[in-house]
């Protein structure tokens, strides 16, 4: 009888704990979507260039999981957009794709229960089959082959004209860089970070603002940035050169992004 009682106890904690942590992890996952009122314009630059190999299985699974993830983040309502650019020689003119949300989450707050509860199930289903479609078209572009001579040199300058742009819509900007960063254009006052890198963060600073005041007409408007590098966390700095993100961090900054964060 006392065993069958302990059991009985064991159980009834057991419940508890259970449900008190199911109901800990809704509340965890509710409060980390995000809350925009208005839509959400995501940017992501990948990099098609001949140093950045999207087929080696660290590069692919790192930038799968991010492309799931910002489509998870980024897609909620009507409006909220996506476009996808290359970045290789003529970034500026490679938009590989461009999508806009169009499943509508109507205003539920005069609605009594039963209702509220059939339109907030109807628009999830929209949204999230929408998201596959998303998330079904990034994966696409990112296995997408630049066999052309365009792979030579790498225009990471040419994306700030375009986060310019659709800061100017009033939508909140969301970009993501998918590239190894090292800006390699020819020419007068143009970067090569392939034969010239900054040889201390310092250097990488007085670049990025003597860049920056060049630069002015770019606003990106306190834009969230975030940069993927292919690189893995056992890369040597000659491969992942940490002056090279230092520069990017500080240009970007210095143009009005709201926060650059690495990946």
């Amino acid at each position: 009888v006392k065993s069958h009682i302990a059991m009985t106890r064991l159980l009834s904690y057991f419940i508890v704990f259970a449900t008190s942590a199911f109901f800990f992890a809704c509340s965890t996952e509710n409060e980390k979507k995000p809350v925009t009122e208005g839509p959400v314009y995501t940017l992501v630059f990948m990099d098609k260039t001949q140093s950045v190999n999207v087929n080696k299985a660290f590069v692919t699974q790192k930038y799968q999981q991010i492309l799931t993830d910002l489509v998870e983040q980024n897609i909620h309502q009507k409006g909220d957009k996506m476009e996808v650019y290359f970045i290789h020689e003529n970034t500026q003119k490679a938009r590989a794709l461009s999508l806009t949300c169009r499943t509508e989450v109507d205003d539920v707050s005069h609605m009594n229960a039963t209702d509220r509860e059939a339109a907030e199930t109807t628009a999830d289903l929209g949204i999230q089959r929408e998201r596959m479609i998303f998330l079904k078209q990034l994966l696409a572009k990112l296995n997408v082959q630049n066999v052309g001579a365009s792979q030579r040199q790498t225009d990471i300058w040419a994306s700030l004209p375009v986060i310019t742009k659709a800061a100017e819509t009033g939508a909140e900007v969301r970009v993501y860089y998918l590239s190894d960063m090292i800006e390699s254009m020819k020419g007068t006052n143009r970067r090569d970070f392939h034969s010239n890198p900054p040889k201390d963060n310092a250097q990488a600073d007085e670049w990025a603002k003597a860049d920056a005041k060049q630069m002015q007409q770019y606003a990106l408007s306190a834009s969230s940035i975030k940069i993927a590098l292919p690189f893995e966390p056992t890369s040597s700095t000659k491969e992942n050169n940490p002056t090279v993100t230092q520069y990017w961090s500080t240009l970007l900054q210095e143009l009005g992004a709201g926060s650059v964060e690495e990946l």
